[in-house]
């Protein structure tokens, strides 16, 4: 993928921290970079308080492609969109450029599927998430 395919995008700074033994990001860093680009984007539109929200977003399924490492002291790209916005869950698609590099380093996807928070009942979608998220999936 390229960074024209994504509508949001997030700047992430590595840290010494995230390179693993082989000398490059440890997988799960990817995946972190995932939860903040998403959950970035949910604050900044005001559709989730982490702490107070009666409806949060649960990962059901999730997937990362790997091309190309990054390693600290690179900065990442993270961009987002929405493959599909059902009525209780949505397809959050993700990529990651390094620094200045068109062509994504991993892309992948997870789904949230909304949920009560003190049932755990999945819960339809409220129309100022749509609202929110609507512009990510191209049909804006």
């Amino acid at each position: 993928m390229r960074r024209a395919d994504f509508p949001h995008m997030l700047e992430i700074t590595t840290r010494w921290m995230d390179n693993d033994v082989y000398g490059h990001l440890n997988n799960v860093v990817y995946y972190s970079f995932f939860d903040t680009v998403v959950n970035r984007f949910l604050v900044k539109q005001g559709v989730l308080d982490i702490q107070k929200s009666q409806m949060i977003g649960l990962v059901v399924e999730t997937q990362c492609n790997y091309f190309s490492p990054i390693a600290f002291p690179d900065v990442v790209h993270a961009g987002l969109r929405v493959g599909h916005l059902g009525n209780s869950s949505v397809r959050y698609e993700i990529a990651l450029f390094r620094n200045d590099d068109d062509l994504a380093s991993a892309q992948g996807f997870f789904v949230h599927v909304y949920v009560d928070r003190a049932s755990s009942k999945p819960t339809p979608l409220p129309p100022e998430l749509k609202r929110a998220l609507t512009p990510l999936t191209g049909n804006a």
